[in-house]
């Protein structure tokens, strides 16, 4: 017997995942957190399109989820190497503390 997930619960996890992430990224002033909230908000992202192809009976979206993937590494790594240049300049790496951008 094969036990499936209703498509509701699925749409409601990633709903929950991507206000968590939200209310991450709008409290949080780490960098590395507010980078992990946004990463957090791409997978509820790629669930919701999982589910939806899903239920289509079409594999496009699990194809664009692997683009999404990819996209979200890049940013991962170009991310964390601002971070840690920043971190070396100013040995700080929190977002009320750096305005390098506003001079």
């Amino acid at each position: 017997m094969i036990n499936t997930v209703e498509p509701w619960v699925v749409l409601s996890f990633s709903a929950v995942i991507f206000c968590i992430g939200l209310v991450g990224l709008l409290i949080r002033r780490n960098i590395l957190i507010v980078l992990m909230c946004i990463e957090l908000m791409l997978n509820a992202v790629n669930l919701t399109y999982v589910t939806f192809s899903k239920m289509q009976g079409d594999m496009g979206g699990q194809m664009s989820v692997f683009f999404i993937i990819t996209v979200a590494a890049a940013e991962s790594a170009v991310g964390l190497g601002l971070v840690i240049a920043l971190f070396r300049t100013l040995r700080t790496v929190d977002t009320d503390e750096i305005r390098l951008l506003k001079e």
